[in-house]
């Protein structure tokens, strides 16, 4: 009986579930948000946690993981963010509302939420890398009273690649919170910061002891601010920084993202910087 479960459990983790297309959004020139809701209500996906991952598949294009985008929704709607660079999000981008396409998951870890409670928390972000932290940053505004204070950084190349621009609007208005944005290249329109991520720490108010740091970016990104970070006082197992370094299958089966006794898409993505440098990936 109990081989019978573990069998059927293995199995389950390979066969990806329908979900439906039901809003698509133009973020950028060359990304887009899909909302999906899984057409089994008892789909396991909606039992992800901020920081988790899935994999997406389309017949005939493969598949490729995507961090959660979002909170789920009460009627088991959540979003993904999709970045064209190459056949399979060329795909993606084509697909239409009421479309359908397959999951499977969740994966990974998810961020330390309980650590956090009563924190002042800074989020880093460059470009794409808003969207895994976007799970981590609505929990945060949704149990507001149970942290201290947050700021938030986010870098882009040019304002109009700046994702989830109404919502960013509506992070400022919580309290005891900053939203600090720069770009690289500016426009007539832009009066805000200009050149990378590290150029706003200084105008951080939060103080670094027992506060906690998350990031998503670029690679050379996270390197950079956390040396900066790190130069003012926050702890290295307090900082957290979402990976996806060759994620291919979601399970650890196939090796492509393991490092130094690690499997990225098992024991991560997300990982302290003290694990980080134990793993060779801090530089």
């Amino acid at each position: 009986m109990g081989s019978k479960m573990t069998a059927k459990k293995t199995m389950d983790e390979y066969l990806p579930k329908n979900a439906v297309i039901e809003e698509i959004l133009q973020e950028t020139a060359d990304s887009k948000t899909l909302t999906l809701r899984p057409i089994d209500k008892g789909s396991t996906i909606l039992k992800y946690r901020p920081g988790q991952f899935m994999m997406v598949s389309l017949p005939g294009y493969g598949e490729a993981p995507f961090t959660f985008a979002s909170l789920a929704s009460r009627d088991g709607r959540f979003q993904i963010s999709v970045r064209k660079v190459g056949s399979f999000t060329n795909a993606l981008h084509a697909l239409k509302e009421r479309d359908i396409v397959g999951l499977r998951g969740p994966y990974g870890n998810t961020f330390p939420l309980s650590k956090i409670e009563n924190k002042n928390i800074l989020f880093i972000a460059g470009g794409c890398g808003i969207a895994p932290l976007r799970p981590l940053i609505q929990h945060v505004f949704k149990n507001r009273k149970e942290h201290g204070r947050i700021e938030i950084i986010y870098g882009c190349r040019a304002p109009r690649d700046i994702f989830y621009k109404n919502e960013i609007e509506s992070w400022r208005n919580n309290p005891d919170t900053a939203v600090h944005l720069t770009v690289d290249e500016p426009d007539q329109s832009w009066d805000g910061t200009c050149g990378v991520v590290c150029v706003l720490l200084p105008k951080i108010k939060l103080v670094p002891k027992n506060a906690f740091v998350f990031l998503c970016g670029p690679g050379i990104m996270i390197k950079l601010a956390i040396q900066d970070i790190l130069k003012l006082g926050f702890k290295e197992g307090n900082i957290y920084a979402s990976l996806e370094r060759h994620m291919k299958c979601g399970v650890g089966k196939c090796g492509h993202c393991y490092v130094k006794g690690k499997y990225v898409c098992t024991d991560g993505p997300n990982f302290s910087y003290s694990e980080m440098k134990k793993m060779g990936i801090d530089s």
